[in-house]
């Protein structure tokens, strides 16, 4: 076994730890959970320190559970939050379960093969048939309101700042929290909850209560909130979520967030995201230091969570939509893009839609500039830019004789115009 504790410290995903927890973690191979929000039926970005947490768990010898909060998900964890969340049903619960260990699984080990093999558990399973009474009694007794009300999570909600207030649903959250680690504890010997700085409270009532029900010792490990630099939130873009479902979050557009992270982020990140080793990092920060300009620790980012995440075809796809936009490219790089990437990478650049019979005789390139579409302001306009070389079709220089044809199509479909270096068109053809 490693020493988890000091991976996590080099690494900067240490925030606090209970004391008495590395000591602990090198006794013997120990369990840990980290609890994840089931709302919706992908992970984002901003679950991955968590998800990165466990896997350092697993590789430094330990077994690791992912607690899917199907119960904890009906209630809505107050902590960090200024107003109540959408309860889920079941159906819908059990559905993005699925989804997510899917995910989960590209980062954790799940086969049964060996003794640490990942777990995956789901709350609503131990928590469903136990009815108000019986909770109230075995579990509420044993932690006072005063405890309770101590918590940071709590204390915010019901300051003075708060306009909403809390529900005694939400007051109730962090004893769920906390039976959950009783349970884990009792049925699966998990000694160890870790999870983001703001879950202190929640974890330490866990750790409470397998004391005063149990007779045991919980620990409690957590990682600092991750920030940018720039004071803007982590893991989010003008569209919202960074996700990991390829469908929702292009591997194009993921690979883009985290390329355009800044030096100081890109420090950070690579520790965090990435399963580099320290000497590895620390050569690639010090080579990056040298010469900035090249981006060097951003591309080595972008590369190793894309190629993680997704696959290494999406990451060549991604670096080759890349260059389409920032550096040289042809026409058979633009058609080995799918419509998909195409249509994210000219996110917001001008569209004419056209018909495909259009195509027939060929379309002349002052329709195509102008007369038919309005790219350029007029025909002598059109006529002007391409007699001084500064059209292309499909990044490719073209003379006025040049006609379009379906032999110029992109996925069946689209042509792309461009003006000089950074004004583009695109041509939609529909049959």
């Amino acid at each position: 076994m490693t020493n988890f504790v000091k991976e996590l410290q080099w690494r900067g995903m240490l925030h606090d730890a209970m004391p008495g927890t590395e000591e602990h973690l090198l006794e013997d191979m120990q369990s840990a959970y980290v609890g994840i929000d089931p709302t919706a039926d992908s992970l984002h970005i901003g679950h991955l320190v968590g998800v990165m947490m466990l896997r350092h768990f697993q590789l430094a010898g330990h077994k690791p559970y992912a607690l899917i909060g199907g119960a904890t998900g009906m209630i809505g964890d107050p902590s960090g939050k200024s107003a109540e969340r959408n309860l889920l049903d079941e159906k819908t619960l059990r559905h993005n379960q699925e989804a997510l260990k899917e995910q989960l699984s590209r980062f954790l080990d799940f086969s049964g093969d060996e003794e640490n093999a990942a777990v995956l558990v789901n709350n609503y399973d131990w928590m469903k048939n136990f009815s108000f009474l019986e909770f109230i009694r075995d579990v509420g007794k044993h932690i006072t309101v005063n405890y309770m009300m101590s918590k940071d999570s709590v204390k915010k909600r019901l300051s003075a700042e708060s306009k909403e207030g809390m529900s005694f649903t939400e007051f109730t959250y962090q004893l769920v929290q906390g039976y959950d680690f009783l349970h884990l504890y009792k049925e699966h010997n998990c000694s160890l909850q870790m999870g983001g700085s703001d879950q202190w409270g929640n974890i330490t009532t866990g750790t409470e209560l397998i004391r005063r029900i149990a007779g045991g010792k919980g620990y409690a490990l957590t990682c600092p909130l991750i920030t940018k630099a720039d004071g803007t939130k982590f893991g989010k873009t003008e569209g919202g979520n960074v996700w990991l479902d390829a469908e929702r979050t292009s591997p194009y557009k993921f690979y883009q967030y985290w390329l355009n992270t800044s030096d100081e982020d890109a420090d950070k990140y690579i520790k965090i995201f990435t399963f580099l080793d320290q000497q590895e990092i620390e050569e690639l920060i010090e080579q990056h230091k040298e010469a900035p300009h090249l981006r060097l620790l951003q591309k080595r980012l972008a590369d190793e969570i894309t190629v993680m995440v997704h696959s290494q075809d999406d990451l060549d796809n991604a670096v080759r939509a890349s260059q389409i936009l920032f550096g040289k490219s042809t026409a058979s790089n633009l058609k080995g893009l799918n419509e998909k990437t195409f249509l994210d990478i000219f996110e917001g650049v001008p569209q004419a839609e056209l018909s495909k019979s259009e195509l027939a005789d060929g379309l002349d390139m002052i329709g195509a500039l102008a007369a038919k579409t309005n790219f350029l302001g007029s025909n002598g306009e059109a006529r002007r830019e391409l007699k001084q070389n500064s059209i292309s079709v499909n990044k490719e220089k073209v003379k006025e004789d040049f006609l379009i044809t379906e032999d110029d199509l992109i996925n069946n479909k689209f042509v792309l115009l461009q003006r000089g270096k950074k004004n583009y068109f695109v041509l939609v053809f529909n049959d």
